[in-house]
Parts: C-alpha cells; structure tokens; sequence
C-alpha cells in the first residue's frame, strides 16, 4: 500500500514537473498571456529609470516573447539592440534562480534591477527583498544554475 501510494506521488510530482519543463522550454520569457516581464516596457528601465506598462499596440516579437513599449522610441532602441533589454534568467526571478538550479518562478516587471548593466526581475517585493540581501552572491549562483539548466537553450 505504501509503495502504491509513493509511485502514486512521484507519477503525479512528474507530471507537474513536466509540464512546467514543457512550458518553461515552450516560452520562459513570456507571462501566460503572451507578453515579457508581465508586459512592462523593458526598455523604460534604461530611459526613465521606472517600472513602465508597455502599450499593446507598439510591440516587438523576440524569441517568441511579446514585448510591449510605453514609445515608439522605446521599441526602435528595442529593435537595434533586444539583447541589451531582455532580462537574464528569461525572465524568471532572479532569485528563484539563484537559490536554486531548479527553481523556476516567473518574473515580474514591476520588480526589477539593473546591475553591471544586466536587467534582472523578480518574482513580487516580499522575494526582492531577499534577494536584495545577497545581490552579487544570487547573480553568482543564478549565472551558475542557469548556464546548468537545459531550459536556458530556448532562450
């Protein structure tokens, strides 16, 4: 009985797996709905210095993620140079990834970081303020875990 019910669990636990393994490789730096970084202009955090919404109507397609731009300028500086803009981790938290090499969470526009001029999102406030306390040691540990992990090749 206990054996059926642990093959039980891990069959369930690897469906799961799987599916977000699916996902993860289909698309992981954009949202549900089809749009990067929960469809902040990722460009805006260069020029302005803010977390900005991104227009639907003025966007760009990059390695099958939406994103959206507050300008037409925006997306212009987007088109020249995308991999300057995007997030590391594709999009993920950076936390998430820095703690662990499995540890997958999406990202979140509205919380953000430029360090060593790399943008750099987390999953809500409560996880950027942990990850706040060891910045460089998170980005050291992601850049490890990341560069580890078979998701990154459909970035």
């Amino acid at each position: 009985m206990l054996r059926a019910i642990t093959l039980s669990l891990t069959l369930v636990a690897s469906i799961i797996i799987g599916a977000f393994a699916a996902d993860a490789q289909r698309d992981p730096i954009s949202d549900r709905g089809g749009s990067a970084i929960k469809g902040y202009d990722t460009v805006a955090y260069w020029t302005v210095g803010e977390a900005v919404k991104g227009n639907k109507k003025i966007t760009s397609t990059y390695k099958g993620a939406e994103f959206r731009f507050a300008s037409a300028e925006n997306k212009a500086l987007f088109d020249a140079n995308p991999e300057k803009y995007i997030p590391e981790y594709g999009g993920y938290c950076a936390w998430a990834i820095g703690n662990s090499a499995t540890g997958f969470a999406p990202g979140n526009g509205k919380y953000w970081k430029i360090v060593d001029g790399k943008l750099y999102v987390n999953y809500n406030g409560g996880v950027q303020k942990k990850w706040e306390k060891d910045v460089p040691g998170f980005i050291e540990n992601g850049d490890k875990n990341w560069e580890q992990n078979e998701f990154r090749e459909s970035n």
